[in-house]
Parts: structure tokens; sequence; C-alpha cells
């Protein structure tokens, strides 16, 4: 019967939080920025945006593999991790011939570059004015 319990209350905290976070993003008025993989490259090259709320779209344009997203300030070390902006993550790997979002992530004006080290791309310019 505890676990029964155990198991109930911790899917209610599960949802009760999964709601708040949607309600959050619906809140939030954010523009989303759709990008394009193909094979070895991402079809959009550079990307001008004003400071403001985004949320990334990627597209998987039959890579025929599966792909991420990563965003970072330019200048930084790609390979470290704790260098990346976290909420652009696509919150699901992007699977072949498919499409997943980022959670909101905030930018400031300054010089960021994204890539795929999955595809993998080379790391290409976002300008925030």
């Amino acid at each position: 019967m505890k676990k029964i319990i155990s198991v109930l209350v911790i899917a209610l905290a599960f949802s009760v939080n999964t709601n708040a976070q949607d309600k959050m993003m619906k809140d939030t008025k954010a523009t989303v920025v759709t990008l394009e993989q193909t094979e070895g490259e991402f079809t959009q090259k550079e990307i001008t945006l004003e400071a403001g709320a985004y949320i990334f779209e990627i597209e998987n344009n039959n890579v025929g593999h599966q792909v991420g997203f990563v965003l970072m300030s330019k200048g930084k070390d790609a390979s470290n991790p704790e260098n990346h902006i976290k909420t652009a993550y696509v919150t699901k790997v992007v699977d072949n011939n498919s499409k997943e979002t980022s959670n909101v992530t905030n930018l400031e004006k300054g010089e960021y570059v994204y890539f795929c080290p999955m595809n993998p791309t080379p790391q290409y310019t976002l300008i925030v004015k």
C-alpha cells in the first residue's frame, strides 16, 4: 500500500510540474526560429535576431540519423558542455525526417554560434542586436 501511495504522489507531483511548465511556456511570448538540418549542415548559415525570448525548432531533413542543436556564446570552447545554453537544447533528439523544439531561451545582445555535434555541422553565427 505504501508503494502505491508513493507512486501516486510521484505521479501527481510530475503532473503538477509538467502542467506548470506548459503554462509558463504558453504565458511566455517567444518567437519560434525554425532551423533545417540536411546531411552535414544547417541550411541557414547566419541568423540575426532582436534580443528576446525564442524557441528553436530543429527540422531533420533526411539526415539519415538523429540530430540535435547546440547554441553558445561565440568564442567559447564548444567541447565543454558548460558553455552551452542548455535551454536551447531540443527537448528530445530529432529523429530522421521530423522536428523537435527547445525550451524558451532568452537571448541578450551579442554574438552566438550554433551547430549540431551529432550531424556534425560547422559552427554558424547567430547575432542578437
